[in-house]
Formats: structure tokens, C-alpha cells, sequence
């Protein structure tokens, strides 16, 4: 059972990048998906999170407008697409999927990104 982020790195301010986490060994179907981060001296928060029909999405409001949460159940994978980066938005990105029925809960291992010019 694993999660598996991928799509970080380092981009100017205003830039995009598109954050992907895979899962392995379980379904993503029973599960709603989200994002959370942890900025450098901070505590980890919630980014988005995403209901297995894609029907209930929410957002932080610092990312409000810019990010984009979405999942392929196909793919058993989550995206999260960040455009109009800031500075602010530099941290590890972490994915998290929480079973509805059992709450057992899985961590991805993280991915960096950092916004700097």
C-alpha cells in the first residue's frame, strides 16, 4: 500500500506545476483524496481535498482560484495543479487518502516545491 507524489520542484513566481500522487496496492475508490503541506518552520495543513465522485471539492482560501484539485479513478491517481504560484506556496506537498468506510488513512512521502526567483 503506497502513495507516490511526483511533480515538484522549484518555478518562478506566477508559474505552474501539476503535483501528481499514484497510489499503489489499494483502490483510490473508497477514498477521499486530498492535499496538504507543510511550509518550511510551519505546521501541515490542508491544500484541497476531493470526494471519490469528484462532486465535493474544497479549498484552503490562500489557494483558492489558483489550484485545482481533480482524480482519475482509472488511474488511481490524484492531481493538483498549481498556476499563479507565490512564494508563500513553497513547501512539501503531501498526498493523504482516508477510506470512508474504515478511516484508515495513508500518507504519501512528500515532494517539494519551492517558488523563488
Amino acid at each position: 500500500v503506497q502513495l507516490v507524489e511526483s511533480g515538484g520542484g522549484l518555478v518562478q513566481p506566477g508559474g505552474s506545476l501539476r503535483l501528481s500522487c499514484a497510489a499503489s496496492g489499494f483502490s483510490l475508490n473508497s477514498y477521499v483524496m486530498s492535499w496538504h503541506r507543510q511550509p518550511p518552520g510551519k505546521e501541515r495543513g490542508l491544500v484541497a481535498n476531493i470526494n471519490s465522485a469528484s462532486s465535493r471539492i474544497n479549498y484552503a482560501d490562500s489557494v483558492k482560484g489558483r489550484f485545482t484539485i481533480s482524480r482519475d479513478n482509472a488511474k488511481n491517481t490524484v492531481y493538483l495543479q498549481m498556476n499563479s504560484l507565490k512564494p508563500e506556496d513553497t513547501a512539501v506537498y503531501y498526498c493523504n487518502a482516508v477510506n470512508y468506510y474504515s478511516g484508515a488513512t495513508y500518507w504519501g512521502q512528500g515532494t517539494q516545491v519551492t517558488v523563488s526567483s
